[in-house]
């Protein structure tokens, strides 16, 4: 069985003890081991402040971005490679797999061309500058540098090679080294990355570390010029925010979390039409793409009471055709949940939702999976619960279930009902909006644009339409409230949680001088 060590201070470095044990969630088969004990985190994060840092911040943004645009170059020869072991350690059909690992190059060659598009410069000027007073020599200027510290990246199980790379591109790009700490039992897909990217010797010393394992006093050792990002549930974020040295050094941190994500149908769609089949195809998708675990997925349905019976019949039939087993079987198109931690949480989940409604499709009990032994891995049924129209549920607005479950709730057709009963979620990353009806669109996207980081209008003549799950590089991913109020992404904006904006006031003809503009 292998043994995963942490990549740090230029070295690769084996945790002592037995650590954690990283299985196949779908036979459960020991595949690995992991622990980050010995390593000396405080040592690691000074290597990449002192060694690492300096050696990015000398490079303009072209170079970083090329920087950028090699290490998709890995991860796309070694592809094959990886899509195995996401397979095996993710419980990913090949399909989620591809989503994963090609996910992370797309990202990565996005802000490669973003690099190359901002060219030699190794600071972002902030807007026009400004005259400050009755003389024009008197002169303001926003600009935006590289802060002095690491990136520590703390990422969620369900995107290893995604998480990774979408956090580790914005960092990189903006001139700060990153110290990324994956989910301990999906971390086989990073550590490989990771170590494919070592070999090729092409990233400057400390730009980029690992720690496998538990994160153990990282977050706590972090200081005024470092930032943290996380993405996982709503408490450990809060607790992140509340460590004492955040709180000391105002350490930024920039936190992912629980999202209750929504779809909601319009009353103008009918059985049938194009919109309405759509609106099944993404449900369905995100239901079970991943066994639902991601971040995007769409946990409530919002359909009008009058056609709430047909979508519910057509919407379990679709499940009812969804081969749940081992993703090693190319027949199988959903796998296990990715850990018995995580099978035990959505089946309380389900349970909750079911006492407040009642299940449409599927439940909490156990599954014959294809291709695995009887009692073997952590699967479970798409499961679909069913609320009638004015239903408090106050347990769908309560708490997101990270597995393949969805609720249906009726609603009048109302657009300020439908808003009212979305904004229940208290926050999240993205909601979506089916109807060709603009003036009702126009309603319900301002009403929920305060609520969300992404709203996706569904139609079906958009060609190739990657649906409200897909996390595009050039649009901000992140959310209000619930979803952990911080914001990835978004282009070159994903750049600025890594950046000190800071306001040069003076004279006009030095401060160009000073950032090698023309008078």
């Amino acid at each position: 069985m292998e043994t995963l060590a942490s990549y740090v201070r230029g070295r690769w470095e084996r945790g002592s003890g037995a650590g954690q044990t990283l299985v196949n969630p779908a036979t459960e088969e020991p595949l690995a081991q992991a622990s980050s004990e010995g390593v000396d985190l405080a040592a690691a994060l000074e290597h990449a402040r002192a060694v690492g840092g300096p050696a990015l911040r000398a490079l303009g943004f072209a170079e970083r971005g090329a920087l950028l645009g090699k290490m998709a170059e890995v991860l796309q020869k070694n592809r094959d490679a990886l899509l195995e072991l996401a397979i095996a350690n993710g419980g990913n059909t090949r399909s989620d797999a591809k989503f994963d690992i090609d996910g992370a190059i797309a990202t990565l060659l996005a802000y490669a061309e973003t690099g190359a598009q901002l060219g030699e410069a190794r600071f972002l000027v902030d807007g026009e500058g400004l005259q400050l007073g009755r003389s024009p020599r008197f002169h303001g200027q926003h600009v935006c540098v590289p802060r002095c510290g690491v990136a520590v990246h703390v990422n969620a199980f369900n995107f290893p090679a995604w998480g990774f790379a979408e956090k580790a591109a914005a960092a990189l790009l903006a001139g700060m080294p990153v110290l990324s700490k994956p989910a301990t039992s999906s971390a086989l897909v990073a550590h490989r990355a990771m170590a494919l990217l070592v070999e090729a010797k092409f990233l400057p010393e400390g730009a980029l570390s690992l720690v496998v394992g538990t994160p153990r006093e990282l977050p706590g050792l972090l200081g005024a010029q470092d930032v943290l990002a996380f993405t996982g549930s709503g408490e450990t974020g809060a607790r992140l925010r509340a460590l004492p040295n955040v709180i000391e050094h105002a350490v930024r941190v920039n936190v992912e979390a629980d999202s209750l994500n929504a779809a909601l149908l319009g009353p103008d769609v009918e059985a049938a039409s194009d919109m309405y089949e759509l609106f099944l195809k993404d449900v369905q998708r995100d239901i079970t793409q991943k066994a639902g675990q991601k971040c995007t997925a769409i946990r409530r349905l919002l359909v009008p009471q009058a056609i709430a019976p047909t979508l519910r019949d057509d919407l379990a039939e679709l499940l009812g055709r969804v081969r749940v087993g081992n993703p090693a079987l190319e027949e199988v198109r959903m796998g296990p949940l990715a850990s018995a931690a995580q099978l035990a949480e959505v089946r309380e989940g389900v349970a909750r939702l079911a006492a407040e409604g009642r299940l449409a499709f599927g439940g909490a009990q156990a599954v014959s999976a294809e291709g695995v032994a009887a009692g073997k891995g952590y699967f479970i049924a798409p499961v679909l619960v069913e609320f009638d129209a004015g239903a408090l549920a106050d347990a769908v607005h309560a708490r997101e279930i990270f597995g393949p479950v969805a609720s249906l709730l009726a609603y009048s057709g109302d657009a300020q009902e439908a808003v009212s009963i979305a904004a229940r979620g208290a926050g999240g990353l993205v909601s979506s909006v089916y109807s060709d009806d603009v003036d009702w669109v126009r309603e319900v996207a301002l009403g929920l644009a305060p609520y969300h980081g992404r709203l996706y209008l569904g139609h079906p003549k958009i060609d190739l339409a990657p649906g409200p799950g897909t996390v595009l590089p050039q649009l901000v991913h992140g959310g209000p409230g619930r979803a952990g109020g911080g914001e990835e992404l978004g282009g070159v904006r994903a750049l600025a949680f890594y950046s000190q904006r800071v306001a040069l006031e003076g004279s006009r003809p030095v401060i160009q001088k000073i950032l090698g503009m023309r008078g």
